[in-house]
């Protein structure tokens, strides 16, 4: 809801004229005649945009504005003045005016002033606010929107946390499936204990028993000695399970009866170890088609589907697109210490336009790069289409992208298995499908 507009001009014809302006806008607006009298109601009530004559008789309007600029630093001030000189516009844009008007003025032209100067405090100060949501690091995190939808899963979130309920969270990839795992798990009575996540397609069968269960030496080729698994890691706090639907038959049983006793075995044990872990399991996939076709088991999806939370695609949720696009920003301007960036309003309307198949992972990326970009604290939309897919970087040797790509992929690989087998590089050199002297070799070339 946009705040009252306060007018001051001595001239009670332009102050009329003024009202009624805001009237044609659908603005509520206050006007004062005396400086003195507009700064008293100032001092009791916040207003969203001051319109202020620069030459009036008991305070100028410079004056005025150092008197304002105590109460309020952040309000736009546009002034309108049948006297201005440069020297008296330079030092109002010093306090802080947005724009600098000469009378008689265009009515056409001001009222397009008006909707600007309110945009631009609108704007910042939801940049403002998601800059303290995001120093208050609240248990939703980056869970920003007001959409229907999404407030829906906020409050399921609120419900379930403080249960010891089994969730499952389905939705699209990039929806934001983690961070509501790690919701239910700051908002829960296990915070105190650790969030421990698992990605269960990004690492084979025979490595996530493994990451899972843990494993003693000598279990297997390369496991030099004895490694705590994701379960006993989480023990007292939460284990999210991302991507359940890409575990094998094999691993569904094993998890099924830590699941139904409370305790794991380690791979190449017969210990038992007692764990107090709380189940989040995340998938995109459709678990009842999967049971249906006979690659989940219906009894591990009824353990773990005791409380479910659908995440909509952000193309469902469009409304909240600029509200993340600034939350992003905010966050990445100060990462990169450029301050505070903001869209503009072509920007906005680029992005609500496309239909994000990446849903919020893709617009954070997004946004990342852009604030990468950005040269002055407004972005324009030739930035944000720079950004999308499909518009190629400007480059002579096409070739060489081509190849850089491939090696930033070959390397990510290469992490990703070192990750999944703890560092052990005949482990990861087995899991590429690589010897390990060809590992040894890209190890070298890509500085790892």
């Amino acid at each position: 809801m946009v705040k009252q507009i306060l007018i001051l001009d001595d001239d009670l014809r332009t102050r009329r004229v003024l009202q009624i302006l805001c009237e044609r806008l659908g603005l509520e607006s206050r006007a004062f005649e005396d400086a003195h009298a507009a700064l008293d109601h100032l001092r009791a009530e916040k207003v969203g945009l001051v319109l202020s004559d620069l030459k009036m008789p008991a305070m100028n309007g410079l004056e005025f504005m150092r008197r304002l600029r105590e109460l309020d630093r952040d309000v736009p001030v546009i002034v309108l003045t049948a006297y201005g000189t440069v020297e008296s516009a330079v030092e109002a844009m010093k306090l802080g005016a947005v724009d600098f008007v000469s009378k008689p003025f265009d009515l056409d032209a001001l009222e397009v002033l008006i909707q600007r100067a309110l945009s631009h405090s609108r704007h910042r100060a939801e940049n403002l606010y998601l800059r303290e949501q995001a120093s208050r690091t609240p248990a939703m995190g980056e869970m920003v929107g007001h959409a229907p939808a999404m407030k829906d899963v906020l409050d399921l979130v609120a419900k379930v946390a403080p249960t010891r309920s089994a969730v499952l969270i389905t939705g699209e990839t990039g929806t934001g499936k983690e961070l509501v795992a790690n919701a239910v798990h700051r908002m829960s009575p296990r915070s105190g204990g650790l969030f421990v996540a698992l990605n269960c397609s990004a690492i084979p069968g025979e490595l996530l028993e493994s990451e899972l269960f843990g494993h003693v030496k000598g279990a297997f080729t390369g496991a030099h000695a004895d490694r705590v698994g994701k379960f006993q890691a989480a023990d007292g706090g939460t284990l999210l399970l991302d991507e359940i639907g890409d575990m094998d038959l094999r691993l569904q049983a094993k998890l099924l009866r830590v699941v139904q006793e409370g305790v794991v075995e380690p791979v190449g044990s017969n210990r038992r170890v007692r764990v107090d872990v709380r189940i989040v399991s995340s998938t995109h996939r459709d678990l009842e088609a999967a049971i249906r076709a006979g690659s989940f088991r219906e009894d591990l999806y009824y353990r773990l589907n005791v409380f479910r939370i659908q995440l909509p695609p952000l193309r469902e949720r469009q409304a909240d697109v600029a509200e993340l696009a600034r939350h992003f920003l905010a966050k990445f301007g100060a990462d990169l210490g450029k301050g505070s960036l903001e869209l503009s309003h072509s920007a906005v309307e680029r992005l609500m336009r496309y239909a994000w198949p990446g849903n919020v992972r893709e617009l954070r990326n997004i946004m990342e790069r852009a604030a990468v970009l950005a040269d002055t604290n407004e972005i324009g939309v030739g930035t944000i289409e720079s950004c999308l897919p499909g518009v190629a970087e400007p480059t002579s040797e096409a070739g060489l992208v081509l190849a850089d790509a491939v090696a930033a992929v070959e390397r990510r690989t290469i992490l990703r298995a070192l990750a999944a087998t703890g560092g052990e590089k005949p482990a990861a050199a087995a899991l590429l499908g690589i010897g390990e002297r060809t590992l040894w070799t890209k190890l070298k070339k890509h500085g790892l």
